[in-house]
């Protein structure tokens, strides 16, 4: 590695990888860090055998590649996802150096010095792109269950076969959680699902995938200033699949086809858990955001006078006519397995400046830090709801590698 880089990039994921080929085409010198031992670590690695991007095709944009493959609408599996991201560094001959961790970044004079595992540079420009799915989050509580339990974080989930036999207990409903207990249930385990508030959209709607629509009104657009606070950043994201060509995730489904759906986990003691009494106001949350969205695209389709087709979405129940469990023994039960779908933690700390707000996130516009040359790409909410997505993170990264280019020529 150079003991000088103009600009050094921290993360290899497609917020690192946008920056540097927007760098490139402006033939500025730089190079990119990534703690993993090759490319797409966390989509090889740290997704199941069957994962999906639940978006179509058609919405995989990193910047110079749009999809333009033969299948816009259908939506792409783990391994093609990994060979994307190959294919592009390679495509681009993008600067990606591989299993070097960055220790720390200060600063030093008009730049940084950047600390890694394999000694110092230093940069005038530093862009973090780690995300914010850094660290797989476990609950405490999760401390407190029998060893015999298996406990896996969905990263770490593969596929049913790899589990124990027996029961399976899912905690979280956002994606990853219906995902896989989707998957356990229909492979013939049983399953429970501890569930949160999470909103659901369905597959299709009026004669389009809901995400096109979504697309048409505006909602990927939506701006930060725009949440009801800061700490709607970090909602889950809406229960949706693309697996089998896409298809709706209801929890009413999951009850009526055998799931037994649970309230938030509260504690563990033993092979005992204590559950919040909250189901009904979580399905409930989950039913009123779906009829929100879909009275927001109804409203577009009057406003343009398009033309669609008049659609009544199915309005199951089975949930509500669900026993309301507060205790429940894991052994009894037959759970031999439980799953954490409950997020990541981000920590930014490697950063040593008083550079986040009191929820850890940094303080930025656009990715744009009140320290000259620190930039960050590849947030969730950065700017809007799509800066963190691969259909969006190439405006960010636009954006910071012009404001790099202008601050370099002054």
């Amino acid at each position: 590695m150079p003991e000088y880089v103009e600009t050094l990039i921290v993360g290899g994921g497609q917020a690192g990888l946008a920056v540097s080929y927007y760098l490139g085409q402006q033939g500025r010198a730089h190079i990119i860090l990534d703690q993993a031992p090759q490319p797409a670590e966390a989509w090889r690695n740290h997704r199941w055998d069957s994962f999906t991007l639940i978006t179509p095709n058609w919405m995989t944009r990193l910047p110079g590649v749009e999809y333009q493959g033969d299948s816009p609408d259908a939506y792409m599996p783990r391994d093609q996802i990994v060979a994307y991201f190959e294919d592009y560094i390679a495509r681009f001959r993008l600067p990606v150096h591989y299993g070097v961790r960055v220790v720390s970044v200060e600063p030093q004079g008009e730049g940084y010095l950047v600390r890694t595992d394999e000694g110092t540079m230093e940069a005038a420009n530093v862009v973090i792109a780690t995300g914010l799915f850094q660290q797989p989050r476990i609950p405490p509580v999760g401390a407190n269950l029998p060893a015999e339990v298996r406990q896996l974080h969905s990263s770490e989930y593969h596929n049913p076969a790899a589990l124990p036999s027996g029961a399976v207990l899912v905690v979280g409903s956002g994606q990853s959680g219906c995902q896989i207990a989707e998957e356990l249930y229909q492979s013939g385990r049983q399953t429970y699902l501890c569930v949160s508030g999470a909103g659901r959209v369905p597959r299709r709607y009026r004669g389009k995938d809901t995400v096109w629509w979504l697309t048409r009104i505006g909602f990927f657009d939506t701006e930060v200033d725009d949440l009801p606070s800061p700490r709607a950043r970090f909602a889950a994201s809406p229960q949706l699949s693309g697996r089998d060509g896409g298809h709706t995730i209801n929890l009413h489904q999951f009850a009526r086809d055998g799931v037994v759906l649970l309230g938030h986990l509260q504690a563990v003691q033993g092979t005992k858990i204590t559950l919040a009494t909250d189901l009904k106001e979580s399905l409930a949350a989950s039913d009123q955001f779906e009829a929100n969205l879909l009275r927001r695209i109804d409203g577009y389709i009057a406003a343009e006078r398009l033309e669609a087709p008049q659609e009544a979405i199915p309005q199951l129940r089975d949930g509500y006519d669900a026993d309301v469990i507060a205790n429940l023994d894991l052994q009894a039960a037959g759970i031999t397995s439980v799953i954490w779908s409950t997020g990541y933690r981000f920590d930014f700390s490697l950063v040593k400046l008083p550079i986040v707000d009191e929820y850890g996130f940094p303080i930025q516009r656009r990715g744009v830090t009140e320290y000259p040359g620190l930039y960050f790409v590849g947030l969730p909410w950065l700017r809007t709801l799509k800066s963190g997505l691969l259909f969006g993170v190439g405006n960010d990264a636009e954006y910071v590698a012009s404001h790099i280019a202008g601050s370099s020529a002054t």
